[in-house]
């Protein structure tokens, strides 16, 4: 797994974690599908309040992930994630938010940015792009949903630009990963979604691949990298998991291969 580093513990939760981050002086997380409470189909490790599952047995799911690594689960702040791209700087004051519901969490929200320290931003995925951000300059970092929507509307650059705003963040300093989530191997999208990105950007060659009568391949990790590269983050600064969802069902959550009842692994960011 490149650039990320699988962590099991003793009670059986296992997460990857992101060396160069934690090198850096940040603690990024991904979770899996496995250590969890939860009962099929959200077997094990579901992280999701939106999705069916017995909510206790959620909450109990992010409370043992983060006891894991040393957090609490009152710090942790999410969004409502709707396939936008709306960027938030939250603060202290806005932890706990989602915490214990999805009623609570940010709404309408699908990036997160923060610069303190005791907040650890939070977002859960079943085959979306999840982006960390880290920069270790500013001491700034930041967690984008990405999918296909979220790509068309370029919600990592959208990131970068609130970091820079807010924070002066110079993308040349971010480090930035790319996590687990569906493989150009396994998405496959109709004629009217390439058509719809072929109205705004130039590069769709690289993207998208026919896949014939109508149908495409579309790589949602390459274009948020190009759209990464074109922000000025410098190609060796890029992680790349390179592991699709959907292909390891057996670690991971796929929304796509499991036809919608699944449960969602959560990524975390926070400054150490």
């Amino acid at each position: 797994m490149p650039g990320f580093e699988q962590v099991q513990t003793p009670e059986g939760l296992l997460f990857l974690k992101i060396p160069v981050f934690e090198e850096a002086g940040c603690t990024a997380v991904f979770s899996s599908r496995l250590g969890g409470i939860s009962k099929a189909p959200y077997n094990s490790l579901n992280l999701g309040y939106h999705v069916g599952d017995d909510i206790q047995d959620a909450v109990e799911n992010r409370r043992r992930l983060c006891d894991a690594l040393g957090w609490s689960l009152e710090h942790t702040v999410s969004g409502e994630q709707i396939h936008g791209d709306c960027v938030k700087v939250v603060t202290r004051e806005d932890r706990g938010k989602g915490a214990f519901t999805y009623a609570s969490a940010l709404a309408e929200t699908d990036a997160l940015v923060a610069n303190q320290h005791g907040i650890v931003l939070s977002s859960f995925y079943a085959d979306c792009v999840p982006l960390f951000f880290f920069d270790p300059v500013k001491k700034v970092v930041a967690l984008a949903h990405a999918g296909w929507r979220g790509t068309f509307l370029a919600i990592g650059q959208k990131t970068i630009a609130e970091m820079q705003k807010v924070f002066r963040t110079v993308p040349e300093d971010c480090l930035v990963a790319i996590g687990p989530s569906i493989g150009a191997c396994c998405y496959e999208v109709d004629e009217k979604l390439y058509q719809t990105f072929k109205g705004r950007f130039t590069w769709l060659d690289k993207v998208f691949k026919s896949n014939g009568e109508g149908k495409w391949r579309l790589d949602l990790w390459k274009t948020n990298y190009i759209q990464l590269l074109e922000m000025g983050i410098r190609e060796e600064n890029i992680i790349e998991s390179r592991i699709c969802t959907s292909c390891n069902t057996e670690l991971f959550f796929s929304h796509r291969k499991e036809n919608g009842r699944t449960g969602r692994m959560g990524a975390f960011i926070a400054l150490r």
